[in-house]
């Protein structure tokens, strides 16, 4: 097979880089990882091992442009510049059904907003998860499902369809097809404000369940509201389903 010579993958998720090592165990490549520096304890053995790397992806930019001609962005904390996704063929591995809530955490919004949930590999352009469509699929979001629920059913989707279409990514012989639209973009300042609990607002029980069902992702402590004394409290939600 014509595999590229070198290239490199960013990740802040262990998850994901488990998984990744596994693809490749079997093929002869070339291949460094690497993490955002505020990972270092998520990857601590590797980094001692010296298989990962914490870097600042900006700071080797023209080392990467000089040196690799295949990148892999799963789950990474960091932004990859327009000039190093115009030098580089960048991939991202992304936990949600483009173009549909683009950015910050799209299960949580998909549980909210209705809108699909799933997982894409796509092609990188100077846009955040914007760019040309590898491969995708979306997932279904159960009446009882958390966050974490649907979130795990994602990233493990993300990893069979990159070990699915892998070879062809390697080998520069996809297919990539635009996004049916522009769909929508949600940061982390949007997700911010989801977390503040207006205890004023009116909505149905549906609508709250949605909400405190999408902020519920252990063990992260994400809905809370604040009393009359300014004194915080934080929510979850715990769904049992009924046993047959």
């Amino acid at each position: 097979m014509n595999y590229c010579k070198k290239k490199f993958v960013v990740t802040d998720n262990r998850f994901i880089y488990e998984g990744f090592q596994k693809i490749v165990s079997d093929r002869k490549i070339e291949l460094e990882f690497f993490c955002s520096p505020s990972s270092q304890k998520i990857f601590e053995s590797e980094i001692r091992a010296g298989v990962i790397r914490p870097v600042r992806i900006r700071e080797i930019e023209s080392d990467l442009i000089a040196n690799f001609n295949l990148g892999f962005s799963c789950h990474s904390k960091q932004i990859f510049s327009e000039k190093l996704v115009s030098s580089v063929c960048c991939i991202n591995i992304h936990p949600g059904f483009n173009p549909y809530n683009r950015g910050w955490f799209p299960q949580v919004f998909s549980i909210i907003n209705g809108l699909p949930a799933g997982a894409t590999i796509h092609l990188m352009d100077n846009e955040i998860d914007h760019g040309d469509i590898i491969c995708q699929e979306q997932v279904v979001i159960g009446s009882g499902e958390t966050s974490l629920d649907v979130y795990n059913r994602i990233i493990r989707l993300e990893l069979r369809l990159l070990e699915e279409n892998f070879d062809k990514i390697l080998n520069m012989s996809f297919q990539a097809i635009k996004p049916i639209s522009e769909g929508n973009y949600n940061s982390k300042q949007d997700f911010d404000k989801l977390c503040l609990i207006d205890l004023n607002e009116h909505l149905t029980f549906g609508e709250a369940i949605n909400k405190l069902r999408a902020l519920t992702h252990e063990p992260y402590a994400n809905a809370y509201f604040v009393d009359d004394e300014k004194k915080k409290y934080f929510l979850k939600l715990q769904i049992l389903e009924e046993k047959n």
